[in-house]
């Protein structure tokens, strides 16, 4: 089936979406039954009286669970005692904020973008904060890892992914019903460059996850600890998986590939092999309208691309040339919506790909960088891979990094509408750069539009 054509596509999605683009709770779901008449199920069970289903989209979320760092650790961010100005604004606060934005959203899925749980998702931390809150609706959730589920972080010492995958696909239990444990080598040897923060501390045991589940495919064997003499985790976290949402594809990627085998080269073992997985379900896709996510993203609205970014440039060219439409990131704690791009960050209103930074989960909020900054530590003081210091000046269309808050997408067969909420101010004593656009009458921030789908490139 061929799409229709760019202006009437346009025109059918700005009629349908006029009344679709406020997520007011019982605005977008109400309960009903097959037959008619009310219904005793809620959501998630219910059916709804949407014409297209919602994806909620959002990352960077679960605070560090306790008051104080473990013995060891430097004091950063934890969800009661979080470092100034957020004092009188617990991350507790922030992350439950969004998770009620989700439950009056009643989406039909929810996209996490990475960083579902700070320092270092270990399992334990998984149980004592993010299952608090976002674990209400876990069972609808489709999530992509970020650093902190894989590296050493603010001197945590990280876990490979093995907290978050043994989270979402379970872990292994012994004959007497048991975890079956190991305990970490530390994923980031200083022989590594790009991992982040030194390790302080001794890692604690970790279940090991099942193989596959809700967050993809983990390969019991053949992580670092096979290749570098310093150590690193046996098993290999891939967790690159794709589901189709109504009319549309969606793929959920895996860019944290410093510690895995190969690390962030594109001929790398481990990344190649995602990227030839992309490829073959590109080919296989002839969905109307296709969108990817992964964590680190490649254009920054926070001028802090990090290696994974500039090596997720891969993605982007594969995406582009199959005919995508949309990319979600998070890692930058903001908001951000750029214009529609080719792979290299050109303007391209005809074929390229428009790209959310939806970082706004519930962690502490960044700066929007509009103009260029002096490099901080571990970053490379760019807005995207070629270096253009005014990349954001000229492709930013909205942006915000005072508000935590979640983005809806409506998903038509033939576009989209995206609605992003605040749910949260930050602190009064934050200030993260400029807002557009301008902040509501009654102080939250919205950002809400419609867009046009161009089809794959092997649409049928």
């Amino acid at each position: 089936m061929t799409t229709i054509c760019g202006r009437f596509r346009a025109a059918m999605i700005m009629g349908a979406a006029g009344s679709l683009l406020v997520f007011a709770a019982g605005a977008m779901a109400q309960n009903q039954n097959p037959n008619g008449g009310p219904s005793n199920n809620t959501w998630p069970y219910a059916k709804t009286n949407r014409s297209a289903p919602v994806l909620a989209v959002v990352g960077d979320v679960s605070c560090e669970p306790g008051e104080t760092e473990p013995a060891g650790e430097s004091a950063h961010e934890n969800c009661l005692t979080p470092k100034a100005p957020y004092s009188t604004t617990s991350l507790w606060q922030s992350q439950e904020a969004t998770a009620n934005e989700i439950e009056t959203m009643m989406p039909d899925l929810v996209a996490i973008v990475g960083d579902l749980q700070y320092q270092v998702g270990q399992f334990s931390d998984f149980e004592s904060s993010y299952d608090l809150t976002y674990g209400a609706f876990k069972m609808i959730t489709r999530p992509a890892p970020g650093n902190h589920e894989f590296y050493d972080e603010h001197g945590a010492t990280g876990v490979a992914g093995y907290g978050y995958f043994s989270y979402f696909n379970g872990y292994q239990v012994n004959s007497a019903g048991q975890p079956i444990t190991t305990t970490l080598a530390d994923p980031c040897p200083s022989s590594m460059t790009g991992c982040g923060y030194p390790a302080a501390t001794t890692p604690n045991p970790q279940p090991v996850p099942r193989s596959d589940g809700q967050a993809g495919h983990f390969e019991q064997s053949g992580g670092v600890g096979s290749t570098v003499p310093a150590g690193g985790p046996v098993g290999v976290g891939d967790g690159w998986y794709s589901y189709n949402l109504g009319p549309w594809h969606f793929i959920s990627l895996n860019i944290e590939c410093e510690t895995q085998p190969g690390g962030c080269s594109t001929t790398g073992s481990w990344f190649a092999a995602e990227l030839q997985w992309l490829k073959n379900d590109l080919e296989a896709n002839h969905s109307a309208c296709t969108a990817a996510y992964w964590h680190q993203p490649t254009f920054s609205a926070t001028n802090g691309i990090t290696e994974e970014g500039v090596t997720a440039q891969a993605f982007w060219q594969l995406l582009y040339q199959y005919g995508a439409d949309l990319v979600l990131n998070g890692h930058d704690h903001l908001y951000a919506r750029y214009q529609p791009l080719d792979a290299s960050g050109n303007p391209d209103s005809n074929r390229g790909i428009r790209e959310f930074i939806v970082g706004t989960g519930g962690e502490t909020l960044d700066p929007i960088v509009i103009t260029p900054v002096t490099s901080g530590a571990n970053e490379t003081n760019q807005e995207d891979p070629s270096g253009n210091v005014n990349f954001n000046a000229q492709n930013l269309q909205a942006y915000t990094g005072d508000y935590w808050g979640v983005m809806g997408l409506t998903l038509y067969p033939n576009g989209y509408a995206w609605d992003y909420e605040s749910a949260l101010a930050g602190p009064a004593a934050l200030s993260n750069g400029p807002t557009l656009p301008a902040p509501n009458a009654n102080g939250g921030y919205s950002d809400k539009g419609f867009g046009a789908c161009h089809g794959p490139a092997n649409r049928w």
